[in-house]
């Protein structure tokens, strides 16, 4: 109980001594703390809510006032107040809430009274759903995410000091994140939302902005169903929606009467556990059918991800008729390996206007964040802030702020620094050497010298070794300018190549590129197998997939956003390019049976040149568009975000003869149109991905500057966009009419979750279809199955051109 007193004596001094503040505590009748109960003032839409440990704070002008308390699972309480000069004490003790159930009449099926309840909310669900006026009304939002539990040493890192280093005590735990923000959201039906933040305050960062979004918080449970991205490949269905009674089983547990109105408390029980259904319980206001409130758990049980539990306390009030979020609290735990974590976020809304003075027209800005929104001091969080800190959050904010200042000293980056770039023979021939000067804001990169070795036909054993330098110049919008070069030599063909490029922002949303020197590239320039796959199938089964020539290239680019979604770039490139043979056949195993292939992928057994040397200048131009007209705006600039509609890319190049000696004269047009991730609710989601192009001129062009499409030979290989499974690198790529689809369905679930056991590997299922017509191929056909899991998918596929089937096998895609 002292430490109760010690955190009210604490909030009672951090307020201005002329300020009229009610502060109390909420308990139960065993003197325990109720988290997060819901304190409002009976008449009017002021209100509040308790914090994690029942305190809270309240302030009102001079008057009399009655003031509420509630809490899911108790009695609500009310007590009349005199509010004068002085700031006042109000604890309240909560009894339980007691359900009772009367004239219980159990119909001749058998069933509980809570599916009559339960089927009149269904029926009155789309109305609820549209009955919501517009509105105006400021939300708070506070979130906390700690770390309880942490092992000494982790992959033989000294987990200690991190710990330290992060401000954590010296078991390795306590507050990682801590944040706090404000906001105005405004509301327009159906489903248009504005929400313009007034104040954030991250622990231990002034510069920093919350993550917290009031629209992320919303949370309707008169939808069929709610998209947890991230929590559960599947959206869990509402306990009220059209098919629920095919997902739960119901008890009524009792009802009470609460300001005149009679609530019913219904819990929820999955009738299958490994179902998206959420357990606990919703109660129900007897008549209108509306939702009172929601004390839902999400469980390891039913698939999620990441974390092992949600529970989610979801609390409306009448508000002019109209029932309105009061409060809505996220309370997680979770751990990965010897990690465990729990955290919270609070959003508590108050100030409803449901007639605006000054009406928002533009609901094309979804949310608008200003620089000056975390210069708010101490002062203005105590005076703004409608729930009190607990005494851990107080000492985090100070100790953070202390470290960060730190942080942020000459001294103390450079003594970071001292430690990073220390030279280990590791660094220098394995993974790499990164020293940095974090004051500076300068980074550098080299990389390993071992990692920088492989193997190919035409070069024998080489190294490409790279080189990289960035140096944060606009600290505003986070942009940098940046430089590469690489130095690569062919031990068995004696060819030395060098290139060095750089990139700068100019203006405001517009960039510079700048690329100069000679590499050896793939004839492909989607790329074919990755170099390490190249080198070990070279040495070890004498399959020489890559196929690579020389380019000596001038490129000049420059990118911009034009204008709302539309997006473009102009490129200047200079090639002279140089087709390469073979200089070696060595390997590690020798198979009598198989023999390395020639460079000319249309010649295997012949060291034909494919092209002869030649120059090209050619001019691309680019353009994206993403349909939607609803953006966000941050310090940083205005960024619009994804559509419901499929995004458009045109490409068009021109070669232009006779300019620097080119000798290529051709024109080329596509255009692309794509949408990933469609929802499908319990159905998954799909994406698809087409492109049509043509050559309108062909007077001169060589292979270089062919169409190239993505394709795979390999068992195992890196995923890309478009990406053919079957398909050769090279032989196919076409300077002609062409067109590609690419289409697939994730069912995230919605059959292997059937399946005990499997379930627990929370698989998902795919099934797709790689499509690709050219002159060269005129019906060729992917038609595959697989499944996913943890950035790992394998694929069984069928391939046909035309009626013919010409190959079938696995397939399997790992990295994200």
């Amino acid at each position: 109980m002292y430490k109760r007193y010690l955190v009210l004596i604490l909030i009672i001094f951090s307020f201005d001594i002329n300020a009229q503040s009610i502060i109390g505590n909420v308990a139960n009748k065993e003197k325990e703390p109720i988290p997060f109960a819901t304190v409002a003032v009976k008449g009017s839409n002021i209100g509040t809510s308790a914090n994690n440990e029942g305190n809270y704070f309240l302030k009102l002008a001079n008057g009399n006032y009655e003031v509420i308390i509630s809490a899911v699972g108790y009695k609500q309480a009310i007590k009349s107040i005199i509010v004068n000069a002085n700031n006042m004490v109000l604890n309240f003790q909560l009894e339980p809430e007691l359900y009772e159930l009367k004239d219980v009449i159990v119909n001749a099926t058998g069933k509980d009274p809570a599916y009559a309840i339960i089927k009149k909310a269904i029926n009155k669900r789309k109305g609820h759903l549209t009955e919501t006026p517009a509105y105006t009304c400021k939300v708070y939002i506070k979130g906390v995410q700690k770390l309880l539990k942490a092992p000494e040493k982790f992959l033989g890192r000294d987990i200690g000091e991190v710990a330290k280093q992060a401000g954590l005590d010296s078991n390795r735990t306590g507050i990682v994140y801590q944040s706090e923000s404000q906001s105005i959201l405004n509301y327009l039906p159906p489903n248009n939302y504005q929400e313009e933040m007034i104040s954030s305050k991250v622990a231990g960062s002034n510069r920093a902005f919350s993550f917290n979004r009031a629209t992320e918080l919303l949370l309707n449970f008169y939808e069929n169903y709610q998209n947890w991205d991230g929590i559960s490949n599947r959206p869990f269905v509402s306990p009220i929606a059209d098919n629920a009674l095919f997902y739960y089983d119901y008890k009524l547990i009792g009802s009470t009467l609460e300001n005149g109105e009679l609530i019913n408390k219904i819990q929820l029980i999955p009738k299958r556990k490994y179902d998206p259904a959420y357990r606990g319980y919703i109660y129900i206001v007897e008549n209108s059918w509306r939702i009172h409130s929601t004390d839902f758990l999400m469980t390891k049980e039913s698939n999620i991800t990441l974390i092992d539990s949600l529970k989610i306390n979801q609390k409306f009030i009448p508000i002019k008729q109209n029932w309105m979020p009061a409060s809505v609290a996220f309370e997680f735990k979770g751990g990965l390996f010897s990690f465990k974590f729990g955290g919270y976020f609070l959003g508590i809304y108050t100030d409803y206007d449901f007639k605006p003075t000054k009406p928002i027209k533009n609901f094309k800005e979804v949310l608008k964040i200003t620089k000056d929104v975390n210069k708010k001091d101490d002062e203005y969080w105590s005076n703004e802030r409608p729930i009190p800190l607990t005494k851990e959050e107080k000492v985090n904010y100070v100790k953070k702020d202390s470290i960060a200042k730190k942080r942020e000293s000459k001294p103390y980056l450079d003594s970071l620094d001292k430690v990073n770039n220390k030279l280990k023979f590791s660094k220098i021939f394995l993974g790499g050497y990164q020293p940095r000067n974090r004051f500076k804001k300068e980074y550098y990169n080299f990389d390993g010298l071992l990692s920088s070795v492989h193997f190919n036909t035409v070069e024998g054993f080489a190294i490409n070794y790279g080189a990289s330098y960035s140096k944060r110049i606009d600290t505003i919008n986070n942009r940098n300018f940046t430089w590469n070069g690489h130095l690569r030599y062919g031990f068995s063909n004696k060819l030395f190549s060098a290139n060095t490029g750089f990139t700068i922002p100019i203006l405001k949303k517009q960039s510079l590129s700048f690329l100069l020197g000679s590499d050896v590239v793939d004839l492909n320039n989607n790329g074919s197998i990755n170099i390490l796959g190249n080198t070990f199938n070279s040495l070890f089964f004498e399959k020489n997939y890559m196929k690579l020539y020389r380019k000596q290239l001038v490129q000049v680019g420059f990118n911009s956003q034009i204008a709302g979604g539309l997006n473009g770039s102009l490129t200047l490139f200079y090639n002279d390019n140089n087709w390469l043979a073979n200089t070696t056949t060595y390997k590690f195993i020798d198979d009598k049976e198989i023999e390395f292939t020639s460079n000319n992928p249309f010649q295997p057994l012949s060291s034909q040149p494919l092209f002869v040397q030649h120059q090209t200048f050619k001019a691309k131009i680019s353009l994206r568009y993403n349909f939607s007209n609803k953006y966000v705006t941050y310090p940083t600039g205005r960024f619009y975000l994804p559509s419901k509609w499929p995004v458009l890319n045109f490409n068009y190049i021109k070669a232009i003869p006779n300019i620097f000696g080119s000798d290529t004269d051709f024109d080329q047009l596509s255009l692309r149109i794509s949408k990933p991730n469609i929802k499908f609710g319990f159905y998954g989601k799909f994406s698809f991905a087409t492109e049509a192009g043509a050559f309108i001129n062909t007077n001169n062009i060589f292979y270089p500057d062919f169409k190239h499409f993505t394709g795979n030979k390999a068992l195992a290989f890196t995923p890309a966009d478009n990406q053919f499974l079957f398909l050769d690198f090279y032989k196919f790529n076409t300077a002609n009419k062409y067109f590609e689809a690419h289409l697939e369905h994730n069912f995230s679930g919605f059959f292997s979750n059937k399946i005990p056991l499997v379930r627990k590997l929370k698989l998902q299922e795919l099934v797709g279809i790689n499509y690709l017509a050219s002159n060269e191929l005129t019906n060729y056909r992917e038609l595959y199955v697989g499944l996913a899991f943890t950035g790992l998918k394998v694929y069984y596929g069928f391939v046909y051109n035309r009626k013919e089937k010409i190959d079938s096998g696995f397939r399997i895609a790992y990295g994200f």
